[in-house]
């Protein structure tokens, strides 16, 4: 923002240098000289200026209000509620619900599920588990690390 300022004064210096060159340059656009045309003579009448004539004056406006109609109905009176009467309402009475009807619906009756199927169920066969294969895997063969060999450390 500091450097804006310095900017903007030299650009209003500049627009009021060319406003200042232009306002004194006489010429512009290269346009034809003016010639003078003298007046022809008239011969000196004087005009008497008429103001027109004013109308007359009226009297100022006045407002007359309308007569008030007479089927207006009247404003409107407030009546209060009548008073509460001073008996007390009615105790409250409990009206039971009405019995049930004669026509009861049956009792449930427990459905036992029915017996099993009279055939049982096939005895379990027990199966063998498969021979062992033929050939038998080779057996393992230990072999022993080769024998360690006495070196100097490394340095």
């Amino acid at each position: 923002m500091a450097n804006t300022w310095p900017r903007l004064a030299y650009a209003l210096a500049l627009c009021l240098l060319i406003n200042n060159v232009a306002a004194n340059y006489d010429e512009p656009y290269n346009a034809p000289p003016f010639y003078y045309h003298e007046k022809p003579e008239t011969p000196l009448s004087r005009y008497i200026f008429k103001s027109p004539l004013l109308p007359p004056l009226k009297p100022p406006y006045t407002y007359n209000s309308p007569p008030p109609s007479p089927s207006l109905p009247y404003p409107y009176v407030y009546k209060s509620p009548p008073l509460p009467s001073s008996s007390p309402p009615p105790p409250y009475v409990y009206n039971s619900p009405p019995p049930p009807s004669p026509s009861t619906l049956p009792t449930y009756i427990y459905k036992s599920p029915p017996p099993p199927s009279p055939l049982p169920p096939p005895p379990y066969v027990k199966k063998s588990p498969p021979p062992p294969s033929p050939s038998p895997p080779p057996p393992y063969i230990y072999k022993s690390p080769p024998p360690r060999t006495h070196s100097p450390p490394p340095p």
